[in-house]
């Protein structure tokens, strides 16, 4: 089955499927070995891998170069956070056909203004695109795309900027209508109190997703009953070998030595199963001389 009919049957299934971030080949792998349903590109994570900031200063086609290794590494969906759409309504169309190309399930954009910065820094005082504007994004996406199951998911900031419900309402009825497959309601409250308001006047309209990286605290049980499609764990891969990788280094750097380590970390070998040697290592039996 093609990834981007696999991701559109999990946002019908009528379950919560859960998402993982991945920034490079090898995270993806792990998140798949791990038996996550599908994977998130993260413009946070994957501009950090590079060491820029989230505030498009990375290109659409660095983050593009990093996901094809992803998706050619994985077989399951990725649905790819592309920021505001790296411009107008005419970047995010000609890049989404790219997307389809390397084998991107689906795309997600903002209803911010670009250049974006992190939702999580200041987001109460980032602007929101006008409705009409995002809208004609929407459409330019779905008009431009060729696999009839590739999906175009809404992201609204309103919660985020501090805009309220009724916002976030109106705009979620908008983009539906231009269009989008699926809304991505964010939220920065530590409690998923946002969510739930949302989701009891929007019920199953259309496929809903989240990413509970404030509210993290909150029992799954909750987004399974309120009918949410996918929950996507948005960084924890990335902070995860940012804690490793900092406790690793300083210990090696204090002892000069990294024998104390060794039961810290993973053996080179494993390094050669992620990258499938074995494969390779076959392969010269039938090909080489």
């Amino acid at each position: 089955m093609k990834k981007t009919t696999k991701f559109k049957e999990m946002l019908h299934s009528g379950t919560t499927n859960y998402f993982m971030e991945a920034h490079n080949a090898v995270a993806g792998k792990i998140v798949e070995e791990a038996a996550f349903d599908g994977l998130w590109g993260s413009s946070l994570t994957i501009s950090a891998s590079m060491g820029a900031r989230d505030n498009n200063e990375i290109s659409w086609s660095q983050v593009l170069d990093v996901v094809e290794h992803i998706t050619a590494a994985t077989s399951i969906p990725m649905l790819l956070d592309a920021d505001t759409g790296y411009g107008n309504f005419n970047n995010i169309r000609i890049i989404a056909k790219k997307m389809e190309m390397i084998g991107i399930a689906a795309v997600s954009i903002e209803d911010k203004v670009f250049p974006k910065t992190n939702s999580f820094i200041n987001g109460e005082k980032q602007p929101l695109a006008s409705i009409e504007e995002f809208c004609g994004k929407i459409r330019a996406v779905k008009d431009a795309q060729q696999d009839p199951d590739f999906c175009m998911i809404a992201r609204l900031e309103s919660f985020i900027t501090n805009h309220g419900l009724g916002e976030a309402l109106k705009r979620a009825e908008a983009y539906y209508n231009a269009g989008a497959d699926a809304l991505f309601v964010h939220s920065k409250k530590s409690t998923a109190e946002d969510i739930v308001a949302f989701m009891k006047e929007w019920k199953d309209t259309c496929p809903v997703i989240i990413t509970p990286t404030a509210y993290y605290t909150t029992p799954p049980e909750v987004f399974e009953d309120l009918g949410i499609s996918i929950v996507i764990w948005a960084n924890q891969m990335m902070r995860a070998s940012i804690y490793h990788m900092q406790e690793i280094a300083k210990r090696i750097h204090d002892e000069k030595s990294c024998v104390g380590v060794q039961e810290n970390i993973v053996d080179v070998k494993e390094i050669f199963r992620l990258q499938d040697v074995a494969e390779f290592l076959e392969a010269e039996k039938k090909y080489l001389p």
